[in-house]
């Protein structure tokens, strides 16, 4: 009886053993949930991380852009305030120099002025591509142009020599800084914007 016993017991080899360790378990349901690398698992609790305010404006400004259509009468402004500060400057100030120019003669002031918004212009150009990508330089151009304005007004009033600047650069800095400004108000916000913290 005993040696009966003895013959009937299978005798597992270390290759079966193998074998049945590498198929796993019959019962899938026992076999423990494999864990995924930290790496490569995604925490649904994970808090994205907060815009700027600039980010949120240009999100905001493209989103009215598109929604109003507005887009392309902001770039047609961009492209003809920029072709204006390249090539208009400078022969306004030799036809008009009552209106333009605040110093007779030879002025390397008017030199600086004229170098300095040709280089805006240019920008002007690039920034009318993606609007919504410049809003930083389109708030500069707008500023930049109210308090330039604002400026010679006051210096044009306190003294009449220059009063033909009130009906020259003077308005028309303003005309640019109302037009962006009114095509892009979003640019016009952006500096009172306050920053994410």
């Amino acid at each position: 009886m005993m040696h009966d016993q003895c013959q009937t017991k299978i005798v597992t080899s270390p290759d079966s053993q193998a074998n049945q360790a590498f198929a796993g378990p019959e019962n899938p349901q026992q076999a423990p949930a494999q864990r995924l690398p930290r790496t490569l698992s995604a925490d649904p609790r994970q808090k994205p991380e907060r815009k700027t305010a600039e980010a949120r404006l240009q999100n905001h400004a493209m989103q009215t852009m598109d929604a109003n259509h507005s887009l392309r009468p902001l770039r047609a402004a961009l492209i003809a305030c920029g072709l204006i500060f390249i090539f208009g400057v400078y022969p306004l100030t030799v036809l008009w120099p009552a209106g333009w120019v605040w110093h007779h003669g030879r002025s390397e002031y008017i030199e600086m002025i004229i170098a300095l918004y040709a280089t805006l212009g240019v920008f002007l150009l690039m920034a009318s591509r993606n609007p919504g990508q410049h809003l930083s330089l389109i708030a500069f151009t707008i500023w930049s142009s109210i308090v330039h304005a604002a400026v010679m007004a006051v210096q044009a009033m306190a003294n009449p020599a220059h009063a033909g600047h009130l009906i020259g650069d003077v308005p028309a800095l303003f005309i640019v800084a109302l037009v962006l400004g009114w095509l892009c108000p979003a640019a016009f916000k952006l500096p009172f914007a306050r920053s994410a913290p």
